[in-house]
C-alpha cells in the first residue's frame, strides 16, 4: 500500500513539473507616464501634439522588441488641465497606481513645479517636454530632467536679437504663471545687471482672461518698438488679435514667446494677424536628424500628413530617453532609473546625444535645444518657410 500511495505521489509530482515547465506567463508592459494638458485653460493642442510623439515612442520600442530583454512599453496619458493641481494628481496616479517608471509630457511649467515638489518623496523621475521656469531645475532635485529651452537662454535669446534689431522700448504683457513671471523678472534682472539701454515695460495679466483691452491700452500708450506676447494658448491668440484691433501691430512688430505659430490651425485663427510676426522656434526642418528622429518623421507624417513639430518631437523624443534608460539600469527601479539618466548617453530626436549633467544651477539635469527666432514674411505662409532671422549661437 505504502509502495502504491508513493507511487501515485511521485506521479502526482512529476505531472505537477511537466505543468510548471509550460509556458511563462508574458512579463507585465512597462509602463510610462504622460502628464499633458488635453483641456482648458491649458493647451490642448500642445497636450495633443506631445502625445502623438509620445505613442509614436512607444510604437518605434514595442516594434524593436520592447526593453529589458522583451517587456513592451505601455503609455498612460493624463490630462493635467494646465492647472498644477491638476499636474500633481495625475502624477500620484500614474505612480501610485499605474506604477509608472518615469513621468514626462509636461508642458506648463506651473505643472511641473508643482508635481516634483510630490515626486522628490515618491521618487520616480520627471522629464519636462516643453517647460522653461528656472525653479524646475534650480532646486537641483534628483527626480526632476528637462529637455526644453530655459528662462536664461530665452531671455539672452531675446536680447541679441533686440539688440541686433536696435529695439529701445519693449514691453512685455506676461501671464501670471510660472512661465510668464519667470521671463519677465529675468528680463529685468539681465537688463540691469548688464546695464543694457533698454527701457522696459512689464505687464502682468491672469492666464484665465478673456479680454486684454486695459493691458494694451498701456502698452499702445508707451509705444515700445516691440511687444513681447507672453501669454500661452488661448491668451497668446488674443493678444494677437486684440493687439491688431487697437492698432499697435502691425506697425509695432510682435514676438510671441513660443513656437506657437508653427502649428497647423494658427493660419485659420490669425488669417489677417499673422503677417511679420516674430516668434520662438527650436526646430528647423533644415536641422540633422537622428536616425530615430528621421524615422519619427517618416511615421509621423504618414499616420498624420503633415510634418512633425516641436512639441511631437520633444513628446518622442523624451519617451525614448526613458526607455533607453530603463535598458540601461536594466531595472524599472526609479533609484536604477534615476542613475541611468544621470549617467548615460541618450539618443534623440536631433543629431548628437543628451547627456543630463549636474551643472550649476538652472543647467541642473538639462538638456536645451537651439534658439531660432523666425518671422512670417506674407500671410498664409508655411512656417518651414519663414525667415530665420536669429540663431543662437551665430
Amino acid at each position: 500500500m505504502r509502495s502504491f500511495t508513493r507511487a501515485v505521489l511521485g506521479a502526482a509530482v512529476v505531472a505537477g513539473a511537466g505543468l510548471a515547465a509550460g509556458p511563462a506567463p508574458a512579463q507585465e508592459p512597462v509602463t510610462i507616464g504622460l502628464v499633458v494638458p488635453l483641456s482648458p485653460p491649458g493647451d490642448p493642442v500642445a497636450g495633443q501634439l506631445i502625445r502623438r510623439g509620445a505613442e509614436l515612442a512607444i510604437d518605434y520600442y514595442n516594434g524593436k522588441g520592447g526593453v529589458l530583454g522583451g517587456r513592451k512599453l505601455q503609455l498612460t496619458v493624463q490630462d493635467s488641465q494646465g492647472r498644477p493641481e491638476g499636474g500633481v494628481a495625475a502624477y500620484r496616479r500614474l505612480v501610485g497606481e499605474d506604477h509608472a517608471v518615469g513621468v514626462t509630457g509636461f508642458f506648463h511649467s506651473s505643472v511641473n513645479i508643482a508635481a516634483n515638489e510630490v515626486a522628490k518623496t515618491m521618487g520616480v523621475p520627471t522629464i519636462g517636454t516643453q517647460t522653461s521656469a528656472a525653479e524646475i531645475t534650480s532646486k537641483h532635485y534628483d527626480i526632476a530632467f528637462r529637455t526644453h529651452l530655459i528662462d536664461p537662454l530665452r531671455v539672452a535669446a531675446w536680447l541679441q536679437f533686440i539688440q541686433k534689431k536696435g529695439f529701445k522700448r519693449v514691453s512685455l504683457v506676461a501671464e501670471t504663471s510660472d512661465y510668464g513671471i519667470g521671463l519677465v523678472t529675468e528680463m529685468g534682472k539681465v537688463i540691469k545687471e548688464k546695464n543694457l539701454p533698454i527701457e522696459l515695460q512689464s505687464i502682468t495679466f491672469d492666464r484665465t482672461t478673456t479680454d486684454l483691452t486695459p493691458q494694451l491700452l498701456q502698452v499702445k500708450a508707451f509705444r515700445p518698438d516691440l511687444l513681447v506676447n507672453i501669454g500661452v494658448g488661448a491668451p497668446m491668440d488674443l493678444m494677437i488679435e486684440q493687439a491688431a484691433t487697437l492698432g499697435i501691430t502691425p506697425a509695432t512688430p510682435m514676438l510671441v514667446s513660443y513656437d506657437a505659430p508653427i502649428r497647423p490651425q494658427f493660419w485659420q485663427l490669425h488669417p489677417n494677424t499673422g503677417d511679420k510676426l516674430y516668434f520662438i522656434a527650436y526646430y528647423s526642418p533644415k536641422q540633422k536628424l537622428s536616425e530615430i528622429g528621421a524615422w519619427f518623421t517618416k511615421a509621423y507624417e504618414e499616420k498624420y500628413k503633415e510634418s512633425p513639430v516641436y512639441s511631437s518631437l520633444n513628446g518622442f523624443g523624451d519617451v525614448a530617453i526613458l526607455a533607453q534608460a530603463v535598458d540601461q539600469a536594466k531595472s524599472t527601479d526609479p533609484k536604477a532609473v534615476i542613475k541611468a539618466l544621470e549617467t548615460g548617453k541618450f539618443a534623440f530626436w536631433s543629431s548628437g546625444d543628451v547627456t543630463f549633467p549636474k551643472a550649476d544651477g538652472v543647467f541642473w539635469h538639462n538638456f536645451s535645444p537651439p534658439v531660432l527666432i523666425l518671422q512670417f514674411q506674407k500671410p498664409n505662409e508655411d512656417w518651414k518657410e519663414a525667415d530665420v532671422v536669429f540663431e543662437s549661437g551665430k
